[in-house]
């Protein structure tokens, strides 16, 4: 890997010459805004402690046959995932990526696979992201009883962290009664409702279409779910990989490091103001 001051100049040149921005950003480009990762078991059990007195691993959890089996304990772990999203303000590194963009012409899409909704409560507009795995901002019916897909507003989730069960009313499909849950992919999940995401898909599609000039920039992606890689590296371009573990790239730029502080460097090569976005 090149040293870290000629990566970030090789890295601010490809984002100089672009007139699009594509952001492709995982679970790592909420770590500086203080949310967890679940990067593996452990690190989900430190995050979630009731769940390893349970012996509840991630995968475990986040599945459609939890809603079924004990919908209290599934509502208490995505009630409070809801509630932590709701608190938390994006880290500064947001905003630095809403400067660079609004020096291209095509500005920038977000493709993403967190479903905490942090880019959207930054600024970037519901037009111009991708939700690859859903949304925890949406609701949709367990059963499915219909294809309709509603914000999760009216949510207002009491959860018992002791227990990781939730206190207050379980959420309802508001066509049929039957319980209602968040609009994610899930593992083993035939039930998700896909429309949304797939309506994104669309609208990137389009904007990509007009983009002569592409410039890459992948944020906190990892390897076991690899769908954020796959759409960076299906673009054709070279790509801007910041991840402090696994930021090895060809063709591209690797940054070894987290987002924010990434971010940071760029902004000072590229003569952007970082306090003032």
């Amino acid at each position: 890997m090149q040293p870290l001051d000629d990566g970030v100049e090789r890295a601010s040149a490809l984002l100089r010459q672009a007139d699009g921005l594509l952001v492709a950003a995982g679970a790592g480009m909420g770590v500086d805004s203080g949310l967890p990762d679940f990067r593996g078991t452990e690190g989900f059990w430190r995050a979630y402690p009731p769940l390893a007195r349970l012996k509840r691993a991630f995968h475990d959890m986040a599945s459609p046959s939890t809603f079924d089996s004990d919908p209290r304990l599934a509502w208490g772990f995505y009630g409070h995932r809801l509630a932590l999203y709701r608190a938390t303000t994006p880290h500064a590194g947001f905003g630095i990526l809403r400067a660079i963009a609004a020096r291209m012409r095509h500005g920038a899409f977000v493709f993403t696979s967190n479903v905490d909704g942090q880019f959207q409560r930054a600024g970037a507009t519901e037009d111009a992201v991708v939700e690859c795995h859903g949304s925890i901002q949406h609701l949709q019916c367990t059963r499915p009883c219909c294809a309709a897909i509603w914000p999760a507003d009216a949510v207002a989730p009491e959860v018992d962290m002791q227990a990781c069960r939730l206190l207050s009313p379980l959420p309802a499909c508001p066509r049929c009664g039957a319980l209602a849950r968040p609009n994610i992919l899930m593992f083993n999940d035939g039930a998700w409702l896909p429309e949304r995401s797939e309506a994104q898909y669309e609208r990137f599609s389009r904007w990509r279409a007009g983009v002569g000039r592409l410039a890459v920039i992948e944020l906190g992606a990892g390897v076991d779910i690899p769908s954020v890689r796959r759409m960076a590296e299906t673009q054709g371009v070279p790509i801007v990989r910041v991840n402090p573990r696994e930021a090895a790239v060809r063709p591209g730029v690797a940054l070894k490091m987290g987002a924010l502080p990434a971010l940071g460097l760029l902004a000072e090569a590229l003569g952007i103001d970082k306090d003032q976005n």
